[in-house]
Formats: structure tokens, sequence, C-alpha cells
């Protein structure tokens, strides 16, 4: 799994039947800051996600990938690599919050 925020959306007018419905995100991976530790850092990395959990723009996700992205019951057997597979309300790193939900905000 990895930690990711949801930087915009993508619409599809012309796609495989199996995906109609499905709601596409932008997601940018993040990871801890291996400089300081204290905060979420961006990797600079964007790519598309189906949305299986309701996340909005600006909220941090869980995100899982590859085959493991087709495991679960919505999204078993469609041509996805990328699921967002759950919405993260706080992050810790030993005993610094790195992120709280609450708080709406990257620390």
């Amino acid at each position: 799994m990895l930690l990711a925020k949801v930087t915009g959306s993508l619409v599809s007018t012309q796609k495989i039947s199996t995906m109609v419905g499905r709601k596409l995100l932008l997601v940018e991976l993040y990871r801890v800051d291996p400089q300081s530790r204290d905060r979420l850092a961006s990797t600079g990395r964007t790519m598309v996600a189906v949305d299986t959990v309701g996340a909005g723009e600006e909220e941090v996700v869980l995100i899982t990938q590859g085959s493991s992205a087709r495991l679960t019951p919505e999204t078993r057997n469609l041509p996805v690599d990328t699921v967002i597979i759950g919405i993260v309300d706080k992050v810790h790193v030993g005993n610094v919050c790195v992120y709280d939900k609450e708080k709406a905000r990257v620390v």
C-alpha cells in the first residue's frame, strides 16, 4: 500500500463498458520526508486511480497497485492498476503526527 493525495479528477467519455460509472481520480504519491521525518512530502509522481471509497480532492488516501488492485470486490476483473482503498485520518511517525485529516492539511 502507498500514501497519496487526491489532486484532481479525470473524465473519460469513451472507455470499455466495464469501466462505465467508475470514478477516476488523479493522485500524487507521498512519502515521509527522508530529511526531517516530521512531515509528508510529495514524490512528484501522479497517476490515475479508481476510487472505491468516495474520496475527495485534497484527501490523503491509501492506494494499492498492480495485481492487488484487482483483488477488491469493486475492481475484480477490471483492467485497473491503481485503486484507492482507504481514506487516511492520521499518520504518525514515531511520536510525531505528520498528517491529521481534521486539520485538513499535510503537516
